[in-house]
């Protein structure tokens, strides 16, 4: 439950207005999605809330049931005749005899509910302090002002516009009902508490009710999908991004809620050779596809990875994913969603195994593996021969075999957008995988955000691909910002030479972990910020960062004088001390109460510049 709420709270972003507008305006939008949510208050036949229309006594005894306990106890069959306006084949029948039951509403002296006239303020506040247990005894003075004093005075009318004899519109009752959900019971309980939703601080928890709420996963097996609410004006989400329903494709994961009209689809999938199940397979768990292990999700992948399932070590199998990256189902290999695109990181011979081949018979194979482009390494069987490391390639897989083979450069150069929209005359596709590559194999995932205003050229472009869309949806990149490079902090270097012998060593931090060079190599450094640098695996060289003094920090920025240098993302903090360095975090120190130096890298990386280490002396 705690994965479906971040990716909900993800997903809601989209739903819920974002930006710096008023506090106000955010708690309306709030509490609207609430009601819906929970069946409070629902739109019409095409979604829309008709938030200024008057409400009616009906409709209103309709809402106080789906914000009561008795919201599953109310079927869709007929009341009984208790009032000679509403008969038992009225749509609110059973809705109005609960009502009048637990002594919220009160027909009039002539026999009559009047369940199509406009309900004011007074009757509606009424009604509601009769649910939260408040007796006439509770209340001083007379009707209508006694109850609406106890109304205000529990915070039912907070931010409520309408006032005393005012027909109460929809919008009226958005806030009184989410209102309603936050305020106390005559015993002292907050109601919505007592509904058994979370409350805190005042405030509804908006993403658990929806994931309370919300349907799935479900597997669809067309482009259509299956939902028990009418289409017309449904909010769609792909992948995150606002979408519509002719975006569904055959295997795509999706999830709904009714209430709130809304569909999340996910086509995350994963293609590979299935080499384990853990623990066993009487009750699996997760499941390890091209080296990488995966929680399974549903009842239903469980089933199929299971003995009695009809996948085995060695088969090549798609899974699909679900909004957390569970698997939710297990599927033959799709040969058209089975291409990977990134940079080799190791590539060895082996012998084959049941785990890893389909054939009975043992054989030499390469295993390989791949920065794919979505920053998963992943782990490729197949024939051929070796890769070398840092290379660009293509993995792809299919039930007939693995091939992985040599891509040959194509490149693109431009700038990024002010936005982080666009590059090089293509928008980026709505999560676009975008890696940074270097040539011993280092790799580092990067977003669009992180190449804002950076000019790249050809050179630092290796690969792209566009969507059907014409956007680009991955796109790998050679050193264009220096993140996939190895940084340390020198605690010593020492170099000696005798006659034609020369050797060096050298002790760094990196990341907060002592480790030591030492070699026939001197390096023409001393202790600070360095590189280092790699070819085939095996260091080439150390370079010395840049060393700034500075005299102001944030937390994504420093300034040296008037000149600013952005952070590292993962900038290594240190705290200098009369016994050495040792790692800190950014937010235990300030350029008030220590001296601050910090070492950014200058290697010709058009997204680089950036702050990698920073060292703080106490002043």
């Amino acid at each position: 439950m705690k994965n479906r709420l971040i990716a909900l709270c993800a997903a809601l972003c989209l739903v819920l207005p974002l930006g710096t507008g008023a506090l106000a305006a955010q708690s309306t939008d709030t509490a609207l999605e609430t009601v819906k949510v929970l069946g409070i208050m629902v739109g019409d036949e095409n979604g829309n809330m008709n938030l200024s229309s008057p409400v009616t006594r009906a409709e209103f005894v309709k809402m106080m049931t789906a914000a009561s306990a008795y919201q599953d106890t109310v079927g869709s069959g007929y009341g009984s005749s208790l009032f000679k306006d509403v008969k038992s084949s009225h749509w609110a029948g059973e809705y109005i005899r609960l009502g009048v039951e637990q002594g919220w509403f009160n027909g009039y002296v002539d026999g009559t509910f009047r369940p199509d006239s406009s309900i004011t303020l007074e009757e509606g506040c009424t009604a509601l302090l009769r649910l939260l247990g408040y007796d006439s005894g509770s209340l001083a003075g007379s009707f209508p002002t006694a109850q609406l004093s106890k109304s205000s005075a529990i915070g039912l009318l907070d931010d409520l516009a309408a006032v005393q004899g005012q027909v109460l519109t929809r919008q009226d009752c958005v806030t009184l009902f989410y209102n309603l959900l936050t305020t106390q019971t005559s015993s002292g309980s907050v109601y919505g508490a007592t509904l058994g939703y979370t409350i805190t601080n005042g405030e509804v928890d908006y993403s658990a009710l929806v994931a309370a709420d919300t349907k799935g996963p479900y597997v669809a097996s067309s482009g259509s999908l299956e939902l028990p609410f009418r289409t017309d004006n449904v909010a769609v989400y792909r992948n995150g991004s606002a979408s519509d329903l002719s975006a569904a494709k055959q295997y795509d994961v999706y999830y709904y809620n009714a209430n709130l009209r809304t569909v999340w689809l996910y086509s995350s999938r994963v293609t590979g050779t299935l080499t384990a199940v853990s623990p066993n397979r009487a009750a699996p768990s997760s499941v390890t596809v091209a080296g990488v292990s995966y929680d399974i999700g549903t009842s239903a992948a469980a089933y199929k990875l299971s003995s009695q399932g009809g996948f085995a070590d060695g088969d090549t199998v798609t899974l699909l994913l679900g909004m957390n990256g569970e698997v939710v189902d297990v599927i033959t290999a799709q040969a058209s969603d089975s291409v990977y695109y990134g940079v080799v990181v190791s590539s060895e011979k082996t012998a084959s195994s049941s785990s890893t081949s389909l054939s009975d018979t043992t054989s030499v194979q390469i295993v390989t593996q791949v920065a794919c482009s979505d920053g998963t390494v992943r782990t490729f069987y197949h024939s051929g021969s070796q890769l070398t490391a840092g290379r660009l390639v293509s993995a792809g897989v299919s039930r007939s075999g693995t091939v992985v083979k040599y891509l040959s450069t194509k490149s693109l150069s431009g700038t990024v957008s002010s936005d982080g929209a666009h590059f090089a005359g293509y928008p980026f596709a709505a999560g676009v995988e975008i890696l940074d590559t270097d040539s011993s194999g280092g790799y580092a995932r990067i977003y669009p955000s992180r190449l804002v205003g950076v000019k790249l050229p050809s050179e630092h472009v290796r690969y792209y691909t566009l969507d059907s869309s014409g956007c680009i949806d991955r796109l790998i990149l050679d050193e264009a910002t220096g993140d996939t490079l190895d940084y340390v902090y020198l605690t010593s270097a020492n170099s000696t030479s005798e006659g034609m012998s020369v050797s060096g060593t050298y002790q760094y931090l990196r990341s907060g972990t002592a480790g030591t060079i030492s070699g026939s190599t001197a390096y023409s450094v001393s202790t600070g910020g360095a590189v280092l640098l790699y070819d085939d695996g095996s260091l080439k060289t150390i370079r010395q960062l840049q060393k700034v003094a500075l005299t102001q920090l944030s937390d994504r920025y420093a300034m040296a004088g008037n000149q600013k240098y952005l952070l590292d993302e993962n900038v290594q903090v240190l705290l200098q001390g009369s016994s050495g360095c040792y790692a800190t975090t950014l937010s235990a120190i300030n350029a008030e109460d220590y001296s601050l130096r910090g070492w950014y890298d200058e290697l010709g990386c058009p997204g680089g510049g950036r702050i990698r280490i920073l060292v703080a002396t106490v002043a």
